[in-house]
């Protein structure tokens, strides 16, 4: 008689298949795979942990571990990110958000109130990650993501309906702010692609070889996207607006630059949970105000 096939001996067993693929985070990875196999928690992992994996789960949970091996990204697998507060889905057409990025929607939030009514903009939406977790928690505010695939709005439009966001949130395929009315929104946010072409190829193949090469590169001197970008911000930006734009960690004094060429005030970079420049922010200043 063999022995049953437990939830914590199946963890065990998939974290020394993961380490041994050189995975960075294999104990962590491990669980979200099985948790997807099995249905089970992570209280339960950790309370029920001899419950009985079925053959079925065994089955499911080795093709998970299989192509993780192959440095297919969880999220990847399972086709969902949980981002802030909520879960996403995910299609190869968009990055997979990034833990640093809700920098980013913490500060927003931060700057308002939760029943404040305004509008933001997110450019370059993706997923929606960022857009609709700011409304998700500020219920009368409104917003509008733009990207220039028509794939990655086609995820943010699912997303946004999944979560009931739909009536709040409109998308547009456009570049950037292309199109939009000036002096039409209060906050402007993006997370364009700033890797420099020459790194891509040297990044890990979670992320070359699966996130889409529209979002990483950002051209021979990574600040591609932000040259065109900036000014478009303060473009659509109310008088008194903020813009809030993530960077790559080498890149705030370029960035700063570009934000005071455009006009903005009280320009900044702050840093995120791992202490690395990450979001820039600007004010877009009415005339004759200091």
């Amino acid at each position: 008689m063999t022995d049953s096939i437990t939830l914590v001996k199946t963890w065990t067993n998939a974290q020394q298949r993961l380490k041994a693929a050189r995975v960075d985070s294999p104990a962590i990875d491990a669980r979200l795979l099985l948790e997807a196999a099995t249905g089970a928690s992570r209280t339960d992992i950790l309370t029920d942990p001899y419950r009985v994996v079925t053959e079925d789960q065994t089955r499911l949970m080795d093709e998970y571990l299989t192509q993780r091996e192959k440095r297919v990204p969880v999220a990847r697998i399972l086709g969902r990110k949980g981002f802030w507060k909520l879960l996403l889905n995910l299609t190869p057409a968009v990055l997979v958000p990034r833990p640093e990025t809700e920098c980013l929607v913490d500060m927003i939030l931060k700057r308002t109130e939760e029943n404040q009514s305004f509008t933001v903009a997110d450019l370059g939406v993706g997923s929606g990650a960022i857009l609709l977790s700011i409304l998700a928690e500020r219920p009368a505010a409104k917003g509008l993501g733009t990207d220039i695939s028509e794939d990655a709005l086609a995820v943010a439009r699912d997303n946004a309906a999944s979560l009931g966001l739909g009536g709040r949130a409109a998308f547009l395929r456009t570049s950037w702010a292309s199109g939009l009315d000036d002096e039409s929104f209060d906050f402007v946010a993006s997370n364009p692609p700033y890797i420099r072409s020459d790194v891509i190829p040297t990044l890990d193949p979670e992320v070359k070889d699966h996130d889409p090469i529209l979002a990483l590169d950002g051209g021979e001197s990574g600040l591609d996207a932000y040259e065109e970008l900036i000014p478009q911000v303060y473009r659509i930006l109310k008088p008194q607006g903020g813009a809030w734009l993530e960077i790559g960690y080498d890149q705030a004094e370029a960035v700063e630059t570009l934000m005071k060429q455009a006009g903005f005030s009280d320009v900044v970079t702050f840093k995120d949970l791992s202490d690395m420049p990450r979001i820039v922010v600007g004010t877009k200043k009415t005339l004759g105000k200091s």
